[in-house]
């Protein structure tokens, strides 16, 4: 008989989705820091919303779902790499109140 391996994820339900808008500097753009490493690293689902990306900047709305403070981790993680990070206020919330 074949072992099948099911990876360890919180039940939906205690999953937090927020959303962010960052600001990718120019030595960044072409890093997957959202698609890949928050993910490997945090174990969050990241979602991109929506992005605009040139030679310059990469402007990127993404959802982060996951544990609450994996999902703290991985924004303390991309300011660290020098993205600028910006909450989304969802139906009219202060995501900062």
């Amino acid at each position: 008989m074949t072992a099948i391996y099911v990876a360890s994820l919180p039940p939906l339900s205690l999953m937090s989705p927020r959303k962010f808008f960052c600001t990718f500097p120019q030595e960044r753009i072409s890093e997957p820091i959202i698609s890949h490493t928050l993910g490997e690293k945090f174990g969050v689902v990241p979602n991109i919303r929506a992005a605009s990306i040139d030679d310059a900047v990469a402007l990127v709305a993404v959802e982060i779902e996951g544990d609450p403070e994996q999902i703290e981790k991985a924004v303390a993680y991309l300011v660290e790499k020098g993205v600028k990070v910006e909450e989304m206020a969802a139906d009219g919330e202060n995501p900062s109140a």
